[in-house]
């Protein structure tokens, strides 16, 4: 069996491998390691969880031990298609060059330009950023990537989906002919098989797992639900969700909840709080700086339940995750991939629960058929419960708001109608000679038909007094 102290890294690297815990490489590093070490184009084809980082990193900061830093031209550039990705892989970074002195600067959204610029300017070994965040510092004048020797592009089809490809092409054109690449992704879509064709130099091709793998560790199942009424689905199936939770109990240690829109994740983050579920949310609107704070309790066993958007579904390194609930069928089958694969990491077990509606069908045939894998269906846990009418301490539906702003619409006008009634004068609202009270029927009506008309059925509330007289005649003859 391979061990990292026979990859031929910096002795100084392999110290602070050993003093991280990892003693042998996963079948990506194994493979993507030596090939980098030459100073090969590299080509990683590997699903989540499988270390894919520590194979860009342990090569770049071996291969970097040597030279030193300039101004405003970094030696060797890594993009990350998002913020928690590019500080995950800075954490890396840091965690296996404590005993060189290399330096780093990390470029993403929602942190001062001031202090990126300042860093920049004393010259960085390694580059670590987000596309669009890199390249406002290019069009700054405060960057140059003439002197990159090594450039990273992680997580590649995730970059695709975000549409960031224009941006690396452009990021490319910017860099020396002679760099190294070492390209990285889960799946290869014709859009990414376009690009390594283009802009790598006979990559070593290294594929750990068919693409659009899940991993065996994963026990899967889906709830097939339909809701008691269109209008009710969304509360409907957070009861689903909660019940799934506690059904499984203390097996249950952490979980994180996916769901398609920004707008679900907070919807769904409160209505677990209201029941006494210790969740957070986290996606792309949040403030970057609650964005970290949220997985940071998440990581260190704080918060129990994350929900989240896709933002958190790539690179993240978050271990001994027990559970993913996908509340919605994700739109992209690869998704699905990416997703479960938060759980059941580095050979450890992991469960993935999904909830699909009759609308979400089309997708979920899509992800059987990627996956190659009938995914077990298992029976609704609230199936014998009566719907309930409507949940009074749960989030409401946008129908049910809309219903309910028609409902308060009609109030409003009814007061007003009635505020128009009391502020008409006595006088106008029943004529003098209006005919006495009587207890008979047939006095009755005469008395309603000579008000003015107004409680004519069918006439409306303001009918004039002479169209009532035909009324009046017709019951007189």
């Amino acid at each position: 069996m391979t061990k990292f102290s026979d990859l031929k890294l910096d002795p100084k690297v392999l110290k602070a491998i050993e003093e991280a815990g990892y003693e042998t490489p996963t079948p990506i590093q194994a493979g993507a390691i030596p090939p980098a070490l030459e100073g090969r184009d590299v080509l990683g084809i590997a699903q989540t969880g499988t270390g894919k980082t520590a194979s860009f990193t342990l090569p770049m900061i071996t291969l970097l031990g040597k030279g030193r830093a300039r101004a405003r031209m970094p030696r060797s550039l890594v993009l990350c298609p998002t913020r928690e990705l590019a500080a995950q892989v800075a954490e890396n970074f840091d965690t296996y060059t404590k005993h060189m002195k290399l330096t780093k600067a990390l470029l993403i959204g929602g942190v001062s330009f001031k202090e990126q610029d300042a860093l920049i300017d004393r010259g960085v070994d390694v580059l670590i950023a987000t596309p669009g965040r890199l390249l406002d510092h290019f069009e700054r004048g405060k960057l140059l990537l003439t002197g990159v020797q090594i450039m990273v592009v992680d997580e590649a089809d995730r970059m695709l989906d975000m549409g960031f490809i224009p941006d690396i092409e452009r990021i490319f054109s910017l860099t020396p002919f002679t760099r190294q690449t070492l390209f990285f992704s889960a799946t290869m879509a014709p859009e990414i098989e376009r690009i390594t064709n283009t802009f790598l130099s006979a990559p070593e091709r290294i594929e750990v797992a068919r693409q659009a793998t899940t991993s065996d560790t994963i026990t899967q199942g889906v709830v097939m639900f339909k809701a008691s009424r269109r209008d009710r689905e969304g509360s409907e199936k957070r009861r689903v969700l909660r019940a799934l939770i506690d059904a499984e109990g203390d097996k249950c240690k952490n979980a994180i909840i996916f769901c398609n829109r920004k707008i679900d994740v907070d919807i769904t983050a409160k209505s677990l709080k209201k029941y006494g579920y210790d969740a957070a949310a986290i996606h792309g609107d949040l403030d970057q700086s609650q964005r970290m704070k949220t997985l940071d309790g998440f990581r260190d066993g704080s918060l129990r339940f994350l929900v989240a958007s896709d933002v958190a579904a790539r690179g993240l390194d978050i271990p001994n995750v027990s559970h993913v609930f996908n509340f919605d069928v994700p739109s992209h089958a690869e998704d699905y991939v990416h997703r479960i694969g938060r759980t059941g990491r580095a050979g450890r077990t992991g469960t993935a629960m999904m909830i699909c509606t009759p609308r979400d069908e089309k997708n979920f045939d899509a992800i059987e058929k990627l996956v190659e894998l009938e995914i077990p269906r298992i029976e609704n846990p609230l199936k014998d419960e009566k719907p309930a009418r409507k949940a009074q301490d749960d989030q409401p539906d946008a129908r049910d708001e809309k219903s309910s702003r028609s409902r308060k619409s009609d109030d409003r006008r009814d007061e007003r109608k009635d505020d128009r009634k009391a502020d008409t004068p006595r006088e106008q609202r029943e004529p003098r000679d209006a005919a006495p009270q009587s207890s008979s029927k047939s006095d009755k009506y005469d008395r309603r038909s000579s008000r003015g008309g107004r409680d004519v059925v069918g006439m409306g509330d303001h009918m004039p007094s002479f169209i009532a007289l035909s009324f009046e005649q017709r019951r007189a003859g």
